[in-house]
């Protein structure tokens, strides 16, 4: 499967159209962002490790019975996907009190949440990937009402499959996003899932292993998604 067209390059990745009107070809990048593009920098060989560690999750999700872009490992640093047209919105699911959410209900960093929380963002980088409700997302006509139902479930079974796949690896997943898109009607699960899209977090000790290492400057941030890697792949 070859590359032809560049049509989207985003923060992390790249889109290529390839001889398959279907199928496209993802590329990951080195680059970091946090806080809305705020902050820049580079973390060496992320893509080669969000690359590996995605596939990984994509196929363990596949095998739960969760529909995803996912099609294949091509290289260190591509995926092949299907095409989709993404919703514009961003799911997060969170399981403890960690980030925004702190900050938003003056909560403490690891507070233990009653259940998994979903959040939803309207994916717009000049407004800042504002928080929505359903209403705004009604309104708006970003999604339909079925297809929200459909994302909602879909996001709190990935969350329990993710819980599970982590603990075995004595990580705890903390919070994470999702993105999902419409392919051939149906919406699946997108994008990527990695340390750039969860908090993971080292049972026991509560070290980090994920992108919080950038954003807070904390350092061994390389070192933190070898381990993630390492432990995925064993």
């Amino acid at each position: 499967m070859n590359k032809i067209d560049k049509i989207y390059e985003g923060k992390a990745k790249i889109l290529y159209t390839t001889q398959d009107p279907d199928l496209l070809i993802q590329y990951f990048k080195d680059d970091a962002t946090a806080f809305n593009a705020a902050k820049k920098g580079t973390i060496h060989e992320k893509g080669i490790m969000n690359n590996r560690i995605a596939a990984k999750i994509f196929e363990y999700l596949a095998g739960c019975g969760i529909p995803t872009h996912f099609e294949r490992q091509l290289s260190d640093r591509e995926m092949l996907i299907k095409k989709v047209s993404i919703v514009p919105l961003e799911v997060i699911v969170r399981n403890r009190a960690a980030g925004t959410l702190c900050r938003l209900l003056g909560l403490a960093e690891g507070a233990a949440l009653a259940c998994p929380t979903l959040e939803f963002c309207y994916k717009n980088d000049a407004l800042g990937d504002p928080l929505v409700n359903e209403y705004h997302i009604r309104a708006l006509g970003l999604a339909t009402d079925e297809e929200m139902t459909k994302i909602s479930g879909l996001a709190l079974s990935i969350n329990g499959h993710l819980q599970a796949f982590f603990r075995k690896l004595n990580i705890e997943l903390i919070d994470f996003k999702l993105e999902f898109g419409r392919a051939k009607g149906d919406i699946i699960l997108a994008d990527e899932i990695s340390p750039d899209t969860c908090r993971l977090w080292e049972l026991g000790t509560g070290e980090k292993l994920d992108k919080d290492r950038f954003r807070r400057d904390l350092g061994n941030i390389e070192e933190a998604y070898q381990e993630v890697l390492r432990r995925v792949s064993a």
